[in-house]
């Protein structure tokens, strides 16, 4: 089994009436194996996020990790109003359609995991298990005007090691414990520009549908949450400012009634970096 740093890189063409586009994802373990473990990343995130996960999983799992639209290795849209969660669940579905398999389990990171609800509360969803990583039915105002706040401005760095410098500051909550898990966190968030300096690894306009959703209230995503039958784990950064307290102890009343694990000392959100954060996918997923 070849399992490349980065996995194999591939693309499925998704879209519709607003134009067409091609979705990047990235594969690893062996491509003929029926159980596919989805991973999806956060805002302005990408697939790489998931190299350790997908690599220390991949004797178990196809793992399968896209660059939604509008990062990574993936196109980008003409109208920005496109980068929204209906949006990004239709190409899921497009892309699970493509791997050939009926269901499917998913991890999914902040956005990720927004995605993920939004498919688990359908009829007929292919997903099976999945995991939420600091992310629920509601989310703090505030906490996603930082997040927002932050793409695309600044964007583009003339100095290296100004962008690498940038890039660890706004992801200090991530709570990295070694210089080799930032520099490759750093790595995959930064891609050379022609000038020969740095630009962040999405397309900047990625916010403009948030931006006009921030209209002074909280996000209510209960009854979608409230819909999903499958079981669910829930991850919450012990220090998160998404995911409160209150939330998730909600969410292991409502809906799926998931179960909680907390990673104490990190942030939003948990990055699967380390053994340990590894493990809480690992025992969840080897239940079933």
């Amino acid at each position: 089994m070849n399992n490349p740093i980065g996995g194999n890189v591939h693309k499925v063409l998704c879209g519709g009436a607003l134009g067409l586009y091609h979705m990047a994802y990235r594969e690893w373990g062996d491509p003929q194996n029926p159980r596919v473990l989805v991973c999806v990343h956060g805002l302005t995130r990408n697939s790489l996020d998931f190299e350790r996960l997908a690599q220390s999983l991949s004797t178990h799992y196809r793992v399968i990790a896209p660059d939604v639209v509008g990062r990574g290795e993936s196109d980008w849209l003409i109208d920005p109003m496109g980068y929204n969660t209906f949006t990004y669940a239709a190409d899921v579905i497009t892309l699970v359609a493509k791997l050939g398999v009926e269901q499917v389990d998913w991890l999914g990171t902040s956005m990720g995991g927004l995605i993920g609800m939004m498919l688990a509360g359908q009829p007929k969803s292919p997903i099976r298990r999945m995991i939420l990583n600091d992310v629920g039915p509601t989310l703090s105002l505030e906490a996603l005007k930082r997040i927002v706040g932050y793409v695309g401005e600044p964007y583009e760095f003339a100095d290296v090691a100004a962008a690498r410098r940038y890039v660890r500051l706004i992801f200090t909550p991530f709570a990295l414990p070694t210089e080799s898990d930032w520099d490759a966190l750093i790595d995959s968030t930064l891609k050379p520009t022609a000038s020969g300096g740095m630009r962040f690894n999405y397309d900047r306009h990625i916010n403009k549908p948030l931006q006009q959703a921030l209209l002074g209230q909280d996000i209510n995503l209960w009854p979608i949450y409230d819909r999903i039958q499958c079981p669910t784990l829930l991850i919450r950064g012990g220090l998160s400012d998404l995911l409160s307290v209150e939330t998730a102890a909600e969410m292991c009343r409502r809906g799926p009634k998931a179960t909680l694990k907390v990673v104490e000392n990190v942030g939003h959100a948990p990055m699967f970096m380390s053994a340990d954060q590894i493990a809480l996918v690992r025992d969840f997923l080897e239940l079933a």
